[in-house]
């Protein structure tokens, strides 16, 4: 990785972009990948797809989410306490004892959850945090006080906590569910600018809101983009990590390569292309299974209109929707090459219906 790389992944890792506020992300984004693409659009919601090769009739999507996990301030005691409710799958159990940005209009407002003392809890029941009991305290003693700091019901709140390296193999930091997809596919853009490669087709570099509260920026973009084929990329659980049953979650590892899933989303001629492409090129992969949707914007993709041919490139990742969640930099690495492989392999107008 090469250092205007990394300084973007830090910075990009670093900002907060929460479900419904991902501007400030996005532009980031959109900054660093402005010299790799030839045009751009984005949508009413904020979502965002870098164009290379416009105005081509076959149209190909390599596809990300911007947003991650946060709150909302739901309630403000007399007291000065805030309670709050989430905005997509927000962790309750991790709350206590974390420190908070509260985003105002007047700037950021720091704050902490807070949490009893363990000699004062009643022992005799189970306490335990849940999204009743969890609370913010940001150093006022009263509602007034909250107001006045510019704080209201619909603050937004994102966890504070930074990048860093693990032992030199690993990447760890909150929210990489999924802006390390969005830095993956803007390295795939970089690729392909500085290799000069001339692609038959417009390709899309998305990178989607709101997909964690139900895949919906992918649903809007899709139809308008009206792709002819879609390759997402999102992360998976590592599921060697403690406390996983791998008979009901499958068996993916960090360090073990890019994950590939089957399902009734992804179409299977277009799989069994990507498949080829690793084996090919030696990319090492995993595979997984869903019984119904994968839970990503494939899904999104794949049913959007007449039905869009869709494919998922996963990412092992360990500790999801907390604040230190973990990737190996090489399946990092094996993701980029293998949407690249493909997307530089693929021939303008392939038809991947199972019956002609």
């Amino acid at each position: 990785m090469n250092k205007k790389s990394r300084a973007f992944l830090e910075e990009y890792l670093n900002n907060s972009s929460p479900t419904g506020f991902e501007s400030s992300g996005q532009k980031i984004w959109l900054d660093y990948i402005r010299p790799y693409i030839d045009d751009y659009i984005s949508d009413s919601y904020g979502s965002v797809a870098g164009i290379i090769n416009p105005g081509a009739k076959y149209k190909v999507v390599i596809e990300a989410h911007a947003d991650e996990i946060s709150w909302f301030v739901k309630y403000i005691t007399d007291d000065g306490y805030i309670y709050v409710t989430r905005n997509g799958g927000s962790d309750h159990m991790i709350a206590p004892s974390m420190r908070v940005n509260l985003y105002t209009k007047k700037g950021i407002v720091k704050g902490i959850f807070g949490w009893p003392a363990i000699h004062v809890r009643d022992t005799t029941k189970d306490i335990h945090p849940t999204t009743d009991n969890i609370f913010i305290d940001c150093g006022c003693e009263s509602r007034e006080e909250v107001e006045k700091l510019g704080i209201h019901v619909g603050t937004v709140a994102t966890f504070e906590d930074g990048f860093m390296d693990l032992n030199g193999k690993f990447f760890t930091g909150r929210a990489l569910d999924n802006r390390i997809g969005g830095f993956m596919i803007a390295e795939v853009a970089r690729r392909i600018k500085e290799n000069k490669k001339k692609l038959p087709f417009s390709l899309y570099i998305v990178n989607a809101v709101q997909e964690e509260i139900g895949l919906r920026g992918a649903e809007m973009i899709s139809r308008r983009i009206k792709p002819d084929v879609a390759i997402i990329t999102d992360v998976c659980h590592d599921t060697t990590s403690p406390m996983y049953d791998k008979k009901k979650q499958g068996d993916q590892r960090c360090g073990k390569g890019p994950v590939l899933t089957y399902g009734p989303a992804v179409q299977n001629n277009l799989l069994e292309m990507v498949i080829e492409v690793a084996e090919k090129k030696k990319i090492p992969y995993q595979r997984a299974a869903v019984s119904r949707s994968t839970g990503t914007d494939t899904d999104s993709f794949a049913y959007s209109g007449e039905g869009v041919p869709s494919a998922l490139i996963s990412l092992p990742l360990k500790y999801m929707h907390t604040t230190v969640e973990t990737v190996h930099s090489k399946d990092v690495e094996q993701v980029i090459d293998l949407m690249y492989e493909f997307v530089t392999g693929l021939k303008s107008g392939y038809d991947f219906r199972y019956i002609k």
